[in-house]
């Protein structure tokens, strides 16, 4: 026979054994997978229903011998559920204007393909009674990929950015491909940005302003030479910059240009910067700007330290040499150059103006350009050249050129309505001027032959029409007037006047 004794005592096994079960339980439940999960919560249950009645029994058992009733046992703690395991930020895609855009969640993480492709066409009209003394100044009429750029580039971990440019395109010839650009670039600092790797750095409004939306197929010649001095192109770069409150400041420190192999050529290409130091620096923005209209204004300013030593063997052992193609590139004939002048240092300085009132804008620079010369002899100077142009738009259409604050630039046309003839919308037309100038004459009558330089002197005319059918695709129409005036070393004219039209057609993404 069973007595109260004995299920009393049956009775306080049965919660120890649930009080041990009540403090073993959370701690073997860290990380519980869900379904396992589940069965414990199943199993909770049944455990606060037996606690139930272990306590209805208790409080019966006290009633029938007048003992007095037990603090009645706690619920068990429920098991805590698993923590969940981390999970990667969710990526994103996008497709904005044709480009292709990952970006994780987070932001901290990009990648985006971008393309440009231009390809022109041109027909010169020169004279064909050219005095004896001009010799291989034939242009060549025809066409040209003059870019072909895959660019890749994107964030990393947040204050990273990154850009991988190949270019398939060429002045005059198609290359078979190089590196154009290949930079990282730290972005963390709120006070500046530094970026090293391959790349051009800013050295004027004109060479930071968008090839893509260019309001003419080059870039003046005075501005294209100056770039071209201790920065442009292929660079190799280190650069401190940034960009607020409506002004742009940026210092670089410069290399050499990187060589490539050019499908007409048996070797590489010959860089006669290599082992150069240089410097490029520039501050620029917009002391005025309202919602209709802006003013720029701003200085640049490159130099080369030391120039690249050619050897021991060579003509010119430290050369630095200034030229420029006449805002063409379908053929690619230079017909202004100063000749390698053996240099200590050069110099460019130059003054930016621009300006822009709703659908109108106009942006000019003058340049000065000066080079020190090596253990000159008596009686030889160290010359100086000039340069400037001035051009302006006005979009027929009514729409503006952006004005890029990151860049102190202008940048291209979107239309307000894409070329969409069904609708009749048509895209945006502008018409556009230039004249530039580019005089590399020094002392070119002095009695002293080592003294004087007869670069020419190149003066352009141009005027164009630009058609803009939607943000990625646009033609450009352009036409030139160009003025050569040049002395060979006898004294002979070796400059001439001619005409060229050109048409470019360009798609980017």
């Amino acid at each position: 026979m069973r007595t109260p004794f004995r299920r009393t005592h049956r009775t306080f096994i049965a919660a120890a054994s649930l009080m041990a079960l009540t403090f073993a339980v959370p701690a073997l439940a860290q990380q519980v997978p869900p379904d396992v999960q589940a069965k414990i919560d199943a199993m909770q249950a049944q455990i606060d229903a037996q606690q139930a009645q272990l306590n209805a029994l208790k409080s019966q058992i006290a009633t029938q011998y007048n003992a007095p009733v037990a603090a009645p046992i706690a619920p068990a703690p429920s098991v805590a559920a698993a923590p969940a395991k981390p999970v990667a930020p969710a990526v994103t895609a996008t497709l904005k204007n044709g480009s292709p855009m990952l970006a994780s969640s987070d932001g901290a993480f990009t990648f985006n393909i971008k393309g440009l492709f231009q390809a022109d066409a041109a027909t010169y009209n020169q004279d064909s009674n050219l005095p004896a003394a001009v010799t291989a100044r034939d242009l060549n009429s025809g066409t040209n990929i003059r870019r072909a750029r895959v660019i890749f580039n994107g964030k990393m971990f947040s204050d990273f950015d990154y850009n991988l440019t190949f270019d398939f395109g060429g002045a005059g010839a198609e290359d078979v491909g190089r590196v154009h650009e290949a930079w990282v670039q730290y972005s963390g600092f709120k006070s500046a940005k530094f970026r090293v790797g391959e790349f051009a750095p800013s050295v004027g409004l004109a060479d930071a302003g968008s090839q893509g939306g260019s309001a003419f197929l080059e870039r003046p010649a005075a501005a294209e030479m100056a770039r071209n001095v201790s920065a442009g192109d292929t660079r190799m770069s280190i650069a401190a910059f940034n960009a607020r409150d409506r002004y742009l400041w940026s210092f670089a420190v410069t290399g050499n240009t990187m060589s490539s192999l050019n499908t007409a050529a048996s070797g590489f290409n010959t860089v006669n910067n290599d082992e150069q130091l240089g410097i490029a620096a520039r501050i620029a923005g917009t002391p005025v700007k309202t919602k209709d209209a802006l003013i720029h204004v701003g200085l640049n300013y490159s130099g080369i330290i030391n120039p690249a030593d050619t050897g021991a063997a060579a003509a010119t052992r430290y050369p630095v040499q200034l030229r420029e193609r006449p805002e063409l590139r379908v053929d690619a004939t230079r017909l202004v150059d100063s000749g390698a002048i053996n240099a200590d240092s050069a110099s460019v300085t130059g003054l930016e103006f621009g300006a822009q009132y709703k659908s109108l804008f106009l942006q000019s620079e003058a340049f000065d350009y000066r080079i020190e010369r090596l253990n000159a002899a008596t009686g030889v100077t160290n010359p100086k050249f000039t340069g400037w142009y001035v051009e302006g738009g006005w979009v027929l259409t009514g729409e503006s050129r952006k004005y890029n604050t990151q860049t102190a630039a202008f940048d291209g046309v979107t239309p307000a309505a894409n070329f969409d003839p069904a609708s009749g919308h048509w895209g945006a037309f502008e018409l556009v001027a230039r004249y530039s100038t580019l005089d590399l004459n020094y002392h070119d009558q002095a009695a002293l032959a080592a003294d004087r330089i007869r670069g020419g002197q190149q003066d352009i005319t141009s005027l164009g029409l630009n058609w803009q059918l939607t943000p990625t695709v646009r033609f450009l129409f352009q036409g030139q007037s160009v003025e050569v005036k040049r002395l060979n070393a006898a004294g002979d004219p070796i400059g001439q006047d001619y005409t060229a039209f050109a048409v470019r057609s360009q798609f980017g993404f």
